[in-house]
């Protein structure tokens, strides 16, 4: 098994992880640059998967198996946006490429995300995994992604021997996240779009690594490991709730202004606050995690509640303690100009209960 961006927090614990199963002979880690953590007894190779050099390990290691972790949103180094989009775009198209020429290559499974289907305002209330985006993503992470499930689907159409599983994953949170979106839920205080109360799901990092363990696997019965899956916890999470769990108040601000908020934060190096990820925070998305359960046998052991939980155990205390910013929230949600601009009283009450589904958009 070859398993790239093993350099990252998330590919380096599935490197030590897929070791112990039975079924997997030895793992081949590959990064362009030397991980800081321990990879156990992972061999590791310098091969950037741009280059096409990455041919060459796999030929050499005679892999069968590829996991395609080195998608993500954020650099491992230095480099800026420029660098994570030739990584995500030209790096896959490179692999896939290396992958087509490998005549032992059986199985690829490939980390993607539902920023594939983007966040706008008439989107459905739950997008299932062939339900199409009402607005395609025009730049950043959303765009790479849904130009890396093209290449793979253009692969698999070449490659009908290899079986393919793309994994959506929702937003991953857990005590070692590192997303742009664990960024800013880590700001002292959480800038929100005026008026907007987003839904979010969570899928939790100790259930990324079992399910990627699941889709590198030959298929048990009753089950199906190629397709493309939505990956995501039981249940959402308002916005304002996940503030209240945090004890961090939230600053709400007119869409211009959280622009030119996240632009200065960016700046700052305090997080990556993208204009996806402000789309995502004024609109949110939820998707179907049927197709998950009944196809794929995949049943996460963190609820998104859950998730948030462990991750806000791992931020430590906020400015002021949650009971005070859930009242200060519902005054605030309970007054008339707030009730008349956007509904803000609907969308959630004092015992932090989600809505219905369609809540929180305008």
């Amino acid at each position: 098994m070859l398993v790239t961006g093993a350099a990252r927090q998330l590919g380096g614990r599935f490197v030590r992880r897929i070791q112990g199963d039975p079924e997997v002979d030895r793992v081949i880690a590959v990064d362009a640059v030397a991980p800081g953590h321990s990879l156990g007894d992972a061999r590791f190779v310098v091969a950037d998967i741009r280059r096409p050099t990455i041919a060459r390990v796999l030929a050499e290691h005679a892999v069968d198996t590829v996991v395609h972790l080195d998608v993500s949103a954020k650099s491992a180094g230095t480099g800026g946006r420029t660098a994570v989009k030739e990584i995500n775009v030209i790096g896959t198209m490179q692999l896939l490429g290396a992958c087509q020429k490998a005549p032992r290559v059986r199985r690829l499974v490939v980390k993607s995300s539902t920023n594939v289907y983007g966040s706008a305002p008439r989107d459905p209330a739950v997008f299932g995994e062939t339900t199409p985006p009402k607005s395609l993503p025009s730049g950043g992470f959303a765009k790479d992604v849904v130009e890396v499930e093209g290449y793979v689907r253009g692969f698999a159409r070449r490659r009908p021997d290899v079986a393919v599983c793309v994994l959506r994953f929702a937003n991953i949170l857990g005590p070692e996240a590192d997303s742009p979106l664990a960024d800013y839920l880590s700001l002292p205080v959480l800038p929100t779009v005026f008026g907007y109360d987003p839904r979010l799901q969570f899928v939790h990092e100790d259930d990324v690594l079992d399910v990627l363990g699941i889709a590198s696997r030959e298929p048990r019965r009753g089950t199906l490991n190629s397709g493309t899956f939505n990956i995501a916890g039981d249940g959402v999470l308002l916005l304002s709730q996940c503030a209240r769990r945090l004890g961090r108040p939230t600053m709400p601000l007119l869409l211009p202004a959280v622009t030119w908020v996240g632009q200065a934060l960016r700046r700052a190096g305090m997080t990556d606050f993208s204009p996806e990820q402000i789309r995502l925070l004024t609109h949110g998305r939820v998707v179907s995690t049927v197709q998950m359960r009944e196809t794929l046998g995949f049943h996460p052991a963190f609820t998104t509640a859950e998730t948030f939980a462990e991750f806000a155990r791992g931020q430590g205390p906020g400015l002021l303690p949650p009971e005070v910013v859930g009242r200060a929230v519902d005054r605030l949600a309970a007054a008339p100009f707030i009730g008349a601009a956007g509904g803000a009283s609907r969308i959630t009450g004092a015992d932090g209960t989600s809505p219905a589904p369609g809540a929180g958009r305008q």
